[in-house]
């Protein structure tokens, strides 16, 4: 027995029942595509997907694109999306490899042996070398390049073992030095033959060629011959992987008031350093306050002054005032962790009249005809001397309010960033500092309170000396993970101490575009760690079987 096609025994029907079939046909053949779509939307994941830009705002002009020279916060900002280092930081701020595939620490802590990645390349698609490694840290401990690594690469041996493996050694143990290896990856075959007077002035330094998640593919300039926008463009052989972005548009402006205009009138998408209701707040690894130098002005030597000072500052007032709310008062010389407790604030509502009873426990008097404060032939009056930039001129205002109102003269010097370093900080020209210390994610204060450190090129801009402090400091140098307890127990000796009137942590606002996906900042030192992880922001989205689905 045979049977008719359906198609054959349509065509036998009635025109209308024809019609009544087709219509019912067609609804199952709907809900079958429905089905489907919803099974598949239930199991099929999103994942990134390539493709996508913004643009970001900054204020500054690049100079120096360049690891090794870069000094102000654009150049940082460029460099760390076009250089990659041995080591990197992922979105959590955990280090993790990046050009190198893995390392090794001998025992006693002092050598570090890396092997790098084999698909490893520059920008210009040559492999990155151990001898390109040995290049850079030699270009960074040359005194004569005068760069802001030397500091951080000083008496440190770097060899090629072999084309993929470098051997550092340190003089002795020192358990952040792996944030050092952070430092980006110069070409050699590029800069070997640039001289150290020709290094600053390279068409390089601002179209560089590296190793990091993007490249330069385009820039234009001002009619004055300032560079006036980047565009960043991703660099497919990246070596832990090609970017979701396609690209990152760098749109330069002369200050904050002119980029906060660009941003309200959309004209930028990105800006750090601007309020709203899309930015990311997240603390930075800073500390700032007054620190007091003793060999410059005696009257500091007396704890009793440094002391009183410190309890009269407002610092809730400079919260507030200065920032807007978008900072952390503090006592001691640790930004805000979780890991140790922080020094307790004096009271906002007793702090002069707390200020006043120390002095008068010192032996100072205080006569109410002048309203000053003396002991002997000496009177107590502060030269306050900070950078010109506003928040700290904010800060100084606020300070000298407070100090005003215990009854001590003050007077405000401004400079200059440069002339604030080269004249200022490096002699130790002052008598009290309002300054900051950029602790970094490691809470290595070594740098800044160790007696080893009191005069330049060291960071002990207190004059500050401590023997039970410098012990501790060289314990916690060497531990692999710092210990709580020590880093409580120091951030307690300094603080005790009163070397500075500490008085904030500002926080890192981060305004983002709204689509940008992937953006996790969960603590920085400098600007340009929130693009630590840039290659895994993305715009776009795709969907797909799980078993089709992209590890990154």
């Amino acid at each position: 027995m045979t049977f008719p096609s359906p198609l054959r025994y349509l065509r036998t029907l009635p025109p209308g029942d024809r019609l009544i079939m087709s219509i019912l046909g067609g609804l199952v053949i709907c809900a079958l595509i429905v089905a489907l779509y919803g099974f598949q939307l239930r199991f099929l994941i999103e994942q990134p997907a390539y493709g996508g830009s913004f643009t970001e705002g900054v204020v500054g002009t690049p100079r120096f694109v360049n690891p090794l020279l870069a000094i102000s916060d654009t150049d940082r900002d460029l460099a760390a999306l076009t250089f990659a280092g041995l080591m990197g930081h992922d979105a959590n701020g955990v280090l993790v490899p990046v050009l190198a595939e893995s390392y090794e620490i001998s025992p006693d802590g002092k050598t570090y042996t890396f092997i790098l990645r084999q698909n490893a390349k520059f920008s210009d698609n040559t492999s990155v070398t151990a001898s390109d490694v040995v290049f850079t840290v030699s270009k960074a401990q040359d005194p004569a390049l005068r760069s802001p690594a030397l500091a951080n690469w000083a008496n440190i041996r770097a060899e090629a073992v072999d084309a993929r493996t470098v051997r550092f050694t340190l003089p002795k143990a020192y358990a952040p030095f792996l944030e050092d290896t952070t430092l980006g990856i110069l070409p050699a075959h590029i800069w070997k033959d640039v001289t150290n007077a020709e290094f600053p002035f390279s068409s390089r330094q601002i179209n560089p060629v590296g190793a990091g998640p993007f490249e330069v593919s385009n820039m234009s300039r001002k009619g004055d011959g300032s560079i006036s926008s980047y565009e960043l463009t991703a660099f497919k052989g990246y070596a832990i992987g090609r970017p979701y972005l396609s690209s990152i548009r760098f749109v330069f402006f002369s200050d904050q008031s002119e980029l906060n205009d660009a941003v309200r009138r959309g004209e930028v998408q990105s800006a750090y350093g601007v309020a709203s209701g899309r930015a990311i707040k997240v603390p930075y690894s800073r500390v700032f306050g007054v620190f007091f130098n003793p060999s410059e002005e005696p009257v500091f030597a007396d704890i009793s002054v440094r002391k009183a000072l410190s309890v009269a500052i407002n610092r809730q007032a400079i919260v507030n005032e200065s920032f807007g709310g978008y900072a952390t008062a503090i006592a001691g010389p640790l930004p805000p962790r979780a890991t140790v407790t922080a020094i307790p604030l004096p009271s906002v509502d007793t702090r002069v009249a707390d200020a006043r009873q120390i002095l008068s426990d010192g032996k100072w008097k205080y006569d109410e005809a002048s309203q000053r404060w003396s002991k002997g032939d000496t009177t107590l009056a502060v030269t306050l001397t900070t950078s010109n930039v506003p928040e700290l001129k904010a800060v100084a205002t606020q300070v000298q309010e407070d100090w005003q109102a215990l009854g001590v003269p003050v007077s405000i010097e401004l400079h200059d960033a440069g002339a604030l370093t080269q004249e200022v900080i490096r002699p130790r020209a002052y008598g009290a500092l309002l300054f900051g210390e950029v602790i970094g994610r490691t809470p290595d204060l070594f740098a800044f309170w160790s007696s080893s450190e009191r005069t330049n090129p060291g960071l002990n801009i207190a004059d500050y000396s401590d023997k039970e402090v410098d012990a501790l400091l060289e314990k916690i140098r060497q531990e692999k993970t710092p210990d709580p307890t020590d880093l409580a127990t120091l951030n307690m000796l300094i603080a005790n101490d009163y070397p500075a009137a500490f008085t904030h942590t500002p926080d890192f606002v981060y305004t983002i575009p709204s689509g940008l996906h992937g953006v996790h900042i969960t603590e920085v030192a400098a600007p340009s760690d929130r693009f630590d992880d840039a290659a895994h922001w993305y715009r776009n989205t795709e969907l797909v079987w799980p078993i089709f689905a992209k590890s990154k």
